[in-house]
């Protein structure tokens, strides 16, 4: 089945943080109850179909702030050429995995390597055995299994959030009261701004990633506890459950194959 459409009905669900009640869920249960999960190398295209051994990882990504790039950091410190394709120590792509875009913002950096640009610590799948345990995709995801951590610790924050997005909104009430709207959803084209439209391929709405036998906010309860706090994820479970239960038209995400 070919992507679909980025418009339909969604289900939503709206409520108080148990640990914060100036701020309240809005939670798309739609997505949260979805098949999704990452098929890279195991099927993805890529987000450029220049680079399709690359997936998403082919801008680098942007630190949601300084402490965001001092985490990644200390961990940088300990991956070893045998982690990282790209490791100074190889003599190959670049020392300094920190660059500044056209906006002034700091990320990390990309090089190319056999006709495809990517991020400086996506491995290539010339990395393999033979040439050390690191293997094809995303140094620091490998570094924390490989530590028994998740990469959730190890990785830039846009990089584990995705394809969970969470917005910020302030509300005001007819009351003149106001709280703060903490949205939790599909990280989808749009996410990545006007060129979002522009990818040759994307993954949250292409039939062929709704392929988990568990729904989204069981494969990503760590992600969401790190978004939405322990408090508030237990609320989020209970209103997922329910949603599944009721079997409604709006129970299952288009691009899943049981909508069909």
């Amino acid at each position: 089945m070919p992507e679909v459409d980025l418009v339909f009905p969604r289900a939503f669900v709206e409520f108080v943080d148990p640990a914060d009640e100036t701020q309240v869920f809005r939670c798309d249960l739609t997505w949260l109850t979805s098949a999704y999960t990452c098929i890279f190398g195991r099927g993805c295209q890529g987000i450029y179909a220049d680079a399709p051994d690359v997936g998403c990882c082919t801008l680098g990504a942007h630190f949601a702030d300084s402490d965001d790039e001092e985490r990644v950091a200390g961990f940088v410190a300990q991956l070893t050429p045998d982690d990282w394709q790209f490791h100074p120590r190889r003599a190959v792509g670049k020392a300094d995995w920190v660059e500044v875009d056209e906006d002034g913002e700091r990320k990390t950096s990309t090089l190319e390597h056999d006709g495809q640009r990517a991020c400086v610590f996506q491995n290539r799948p010339d990395f393999g055995p033979s040439v050390g345990p690191g293997g094809a995709g995303c140094a620091l995801h490998g570094l924390a299994l490989r530590q028994g951590r998740n990469p959730l610790e190890t990785k830039p924050d846009v990089c584990w959030q995705l394809p969970i997005r969470r917005q910020f909104r302030s509300v005001e009430r007819q009351d003149g009261t106001s709280y703060t709207e903490v949205s939790i959803g599909e990280y989808d084209r749009r996410g990545w701004g006007p060129g979002g439209h522009d990818l040759d391929w994307y993954c949250s709405g292409n039939t062929e990633a709704h392929v988990a036998v568990e729904p989204v906010y069981l494969t990503h309860d760590a992600e969401l506890v790190e978004l939405m706090g322990s408090e508030g994820y237990a609320e989020l479970v209970r209103h997922c459950e329910a949603h599944v239960r009721s079997r409604s038209a709006l129970a299952l995400h288009p691009a899943d194959p049981r909508h069909f």
